[in-house]
C-alpha cells in the first residue's frame, strides 16, 4: 500500500499577469489570457469624478452612460440592439463615484465585432431625443422606487447626514428628481463631447486569448478612435468632507413598519491607506462580514433580532467608509442599536488569534476561486484601474495578509473607528424615538420618509 500523500498548506496565490500595451490614441490595454474561458470579458473604464457634473444637472453622467447603446451614427437603437443579440454580445454601462464603466461579454469568435460595436457606443453615440426622454423617465421612476425601499432610503439618508451638504458625495450619484428632470439631449451631447474620449481610458480584455492578437485587434478598432477637445477630469486628492454634525441618529419615519433598517457608519480608509489595505478586508470579515462574525453572533444567533447584518470597509478613490447595514425587528430597534454600537466599539479592545486566522484564511484561500473566471478577473482589473491601481495590488495585498496578527488588526481598526457614529434608522419613529435619546449617541432627529 502506497504511503498517504502529505497535506501541506497551499502556496501563495498571485493574480494573473496581463500583457500591457498603450494604443496610439492613449488607451491603456490590459490583456489577461485565461485558458478555457471562451466567453471573453471586456471592461472599459474612464476615471470621471461626479464633480464634473453641473450642480443643476446631477445625474447627467449616469443618463449619458445608459444611452451609449441607444443608437449610433451607423445604427438606430433597434438595429444596435439587434446586432448585440444576434452576435451574442452583452453590453452595459454605468457610472460610479470614480468614473464611467462599460462592460461587454462576448463569445471569443465574435470579439472583433464586439470591439467595433464598443467603439461605436463610446465614440459615435447620437442620443436620440425619444431615448433620452425614456431614460430620464426611467430614472425618475427609479428614484421613487428607491424611496419606497428601506435599504435604498437608508443609504440615501446616510450620505446626506454623513457628508457635508456642499460635497457631491452627500447627494445621490445618479441625481435627484429635480436635477434629472432638467436633463436635456443638448446637455447630454455636450457632456459626452467634453468628457468621453480615449484619454485616460483603460480597456481590460480577459478570457482564452490563444490565437488572438488582442493588441492588433484593439489597435485596429479602438486605437483609431479620436476626439477633439476632450477634457481630462482630475480626481480630487482629498476625501469628501464629513458634516460637522454627522455624529447623531436620524430616524426616517415610516409609520407601521414591522422592521427597522439600520445604516451605521464612520469614516474609513481608501486602498492607499498608510500601513496597507490588507487588514481591512479581514477586519470586516471578523466584525460583521460573515454569518459567524461578531455582529451576527449576537444579534442573529443569540437574540434573534435579525436575519443578518453585514459590516464592511467601502473604499473610494480617496477616503472611504466603514458601514454596517441590515434590518431588525421593529420592537428590538433600540436594543439592537445599543448592542450593535457596543460590538463595533468593543472591537477596539482586540481580536483573538482564532478570529485573525479565520479571517485571513477565508479572504486569502478563497481568492483562487473568486478570480477563477474571466469576468471576475476583468472586473477586478477594471475597478482597480479606476483608482489608479493595477492587479499587482491584489497580489501584494493577499501576501501581506499572511503576516497579520491581532496587534496589526487592532491598530488598523483603532485608526478609523473612534465611536463617532452616524446612525440612520428607517422605520416607525413613534415606537422608539424617545428611547433612542437615552443611548447618548448624539442628537436624535426625525425626518419624513
Amino acid at each position: 500500500m502506497s504511503a498517504r500523500p502529505e497535506v501541506v498548506p497551499p502556496q501563495p496565490w498571485a493574480f494573473p499577469e496581463p500583457q500591457r500595451h498603450t494604443l496610439d490614441n492613449g488607451i491603456a490595454l490590459l490583456a489577461y489570457d485565461i485558458p478555457g474561458q471562451y466567453v471573453i470579458s471586456v471592461r472599459t473604464v474612464l476615471p470621471l469624478p461626479l464633480t464634473v457634473e453641473p450642480r443643476e444637472l446631477e445625474g447627467i453622467a449616469t443618463i449619458t452612460a445608459r444611452l451609449l447603446d441607444e443608437g449610433t451614427a451607423r445604427h438606430t437603437s433597434e438595429e444596435f440592439a439587434e446586432l448585440l443579440e444576434r452576435k451574442g454580445i452583452a453590453l452595459g454601462a454605468g457610472m460610479s463615484d470614480s468614473g464611467l464603466s462599460v462592460d461587454l461579454d462576448v463569445p471569443k469568435r465574435r470579439l472583433a465585432e464586439a470591439l467595433d460595436l464598443l467603439q461605436q457606443a463610446l465614440g459615435e453615440a447620437v442620443f436620440p431625443e425619444a431615448e433620452v426622454t425614456r431614460h430620464v423617465r426611467t430614472r425618475l421612476a427609479e428614484i421613487e422606487q428607491e424611496r419606497a425601499m428601506a435599504p435604498h432610503r437608508a443609504a440615501r439618508e446616510f450620505i446626506a447626514t454623513f457628508f457635508d451638504s456642499d460635497d457631491r458625495a452627500s447627494r445621490p450619484s445618479a441625481g435627484t428628481t429635480q436635477t434629472v428632470s432638467a436633463i436635456t439631449r443638448e446637455a447630454i451631447v455636450d457632456f459626452h463631447r467634453r468628457f468621453i474620449g480615449p484619454q485616460g481610458m483603460t480597456v481590460v480584455v480577459a478570457g482564452d486569448l490563444s490565437g488572438v492578437d488582442v493588441t492588433a485587434l484593439a489597435g485596429e478598432v479602438l486605437g483609431q478612435w479620436r476626439t477633439e477637445g476632450q477634457e481630462v477630469a482630475e480626481p480630487s486628492t482629498a476625501p469628501p468632507a464629513r458634516a460637522a454634525d454627522a455624529t447623531r441618529i436620524v430616524l426616517v419615519d415610516r409609520p407601521g413598519s414591522v422592521q427597522s433598517e439600520l445604516s451605521v457608519g464612520c469614516a474609513g480608509p481608501d486602498r492607499r491607506v498608510e500601513g496597507g489595505w490588507a487588514a481591512y478586508p479581514v477586519l470586516a470579515f471578523v466584525v460583521g462580514g460573515s454569518p459567524n462574525a461578531r455582529v451576527d453572533a449576537v444579534l442573529r444567533e443569540e437574540k434573534g433580532y435579525t436575519y443578518g447584518i453585514r459590516s464592511g470597509f467601502r473604499p473610494r478613490r480617496r477616503g472611504g467608509l466603514f458601514l454596517t447595514n441590515g434590518s431588525v425587528r421593529a420592537d428590538s430597534t433600540v436594543e439592537s442599536v445599543k448592542l450593535l454600537l457596543g460590538i463595533l466599539d468593543g472591537a477596539r479592545d482586540g481580536f483573538s488569534d482564532n478570529e485573525v486566522r479565520s479571517g485571513v484564511d477565508f479572504i486569502s484561500k478563497t481568492a483562487p476561486g473568486r478570480f477563477a473566471t474571466a469576468d471576475a478577473v476583468a472586473d477586478e482589473a477594471a475597478s482597480l484601474a479606476l483608482e489608479g491601481l493595477t492587479t499587482q495590488f491584489t497580489t501584494d495585498n493577499l501576501l501581506a495578509m499572511q503576516s497579520l496578527d491581532s496587534d496589526a488588526l487592532v491598530e488598523a481598526y483603532q485608526r478609523w473607528v473612534d465611536g463617532q457614529w452616524t446612525v440612520v434608522i428607517v422605520g416607525d419613529a413613534s415606537l422608539y424615538a424617545d428611547e433612542l435619546k437615552t443611548l447618548s449617541r448624539g442628537d436624535v432627529t426625525v425626518v419624513p420618509n
